[in-house]
């Protein structure tokens, strides 16, 4: 069984045990969270398709740890013109589990 779900503008193809790192959520490691945003569960033969989203469909994630991603550098530079900028960023992101998926 599996779920296509969303949070923080992506979506993700979930199973129960998955371990996933999405954009964080605001809850502290050991909570847990209910998705109600499902778009579509798979079980076995049986498909739920929702429009947009599957009525009375969640799924439960264990929130495991916060953190922030590796460091990309944004470098902006133009020729000849002496314009150079530097600049980094770390996403933010939430480890979770996913504990059960419900239709």
């Amino acid at each position: 069984m599996y779920a296509i779900i969303e949070t923080g503008g992506k979506q993700y193809r979930v199973q129960e045990g998955d371990m996933l790192n999405v954009e964080k959520l605001p809850a502290e490691a050991g909570e847990v969270v209910e998705i109600d945003k499902v778009l579509a569960v798979v079980n076995g033969e049986e498909i739920k398709i929702g429009t947009p989203m599957v009525q009375g469909a969640k799924v439960i994630l264990k929130v495991l740890r916060s953190g922030r991603d590796k460091k990309i550098i944004v470098f902006k530079f133009k020729a000849k013109k002496n314009y150079r900028r530097k600049q980094g960023h770390r996403q933010p992101f939430s480890q979770v589990l996913v504990e059960k998926i419900e239709s």
